[in-house]
């Protein structure tokens, strides 16, 4: 899943997110809740977790003015306030899920599995399909012409990446963000590396190739004209 974090407090981000992550989930992480607000209407997200108090904008209002504005992506609220008011408050602002710090990863990964359970109350899309290449965000799959690829979860998740984006160019830091949470360079050919080793299961054992080199500029993952 593509899930957008929004957490103020950076020893909580860092857990939360480098657990997502090592799940096989693709995680963004913002520190303010007007920066969340934003993101969350503009991208494509199957899951918010969102603190209650944020600089900017606090958790309630900014799910507030998502349902408002008609976005329905579910939402888990973390918070440091656990009385029966607070929940309900949390609820009837639009969350449907609530969770009190400190809580333990298991129990967050229970909560963030039985959302992804739930019917959508919107069309979420959980196959994404370039040409005859699908990868099933649910069952943690990928297949190519009927034929399952077998895909290590970094490569699972740099092919997420690259097919949320399909037709466009992903440029390697967008993948070192997205896939490996560095926000620098850190000079190594990780990303040359896992590119090479998704190419040889999805490309090379058949006739056309879908993941390009893009000269100067990164990769991108097209369907044959």
């Amino acid at each position: 899943m593509r899930i957008l974090l929004v957490e103020d407090d950076a020893g909580t981000a860092a857990f939360v997110v480098r657990g997502l992550r090592e799940a096989g989930h693709v995680c963004d992480h913002l520190a303010d809740g007007q920066d969340g607000l934003f993101h969350a209407a503009r991208e494509d997200y199957d899951l918010v977790i969102a603190d209650r108090m944020l600089p900017g904008l606090d958790g309630l209002s900014m799910v507030r003015a998502l349902r408002g504005a008609g976005n329905r992506t579910p939402v888990l609220f973390l918070t440091a306030v656990g009385g029966v008011d607070d929940r309900v408050e949390g609820l009837e602002a639009g969350g449907d899920d609530y969770l009190v710090k400190p809580f333990a990863f298991a129990e967050l990964m229970a909560r963030v599995n039985a959302l992804a359970r739930r019917p959508p109350l919107q069309q979420v899309q959980t196959l994404l399909k370039v040409a005859d290449l699908e990868l099933d965000l649910v069952r943690r799959t990928a297949r190519r012409a009927g034929q399952e690829l077998d895909l290590l979860p970094k490569e699972f998740t740099l092919l997420e990446v690259l097919m949320r984006n399909a037709g466009r160019v992903v440029t390697r830091t967008m993948l070192l963000e997205r896939v490996w949470d560095f926000h620098f360079d850190p000079k190594t050919t990780v990303v040359e590396t896992h590119i090479s080793r998704l190419r040889a299961k999805i490309d090379k054992p058949f006739p056309v190739a879908l993941l390009q080199t893009i000269k100067n500029a990164g990769y991108s993952l097209r369907a044959p004209r």
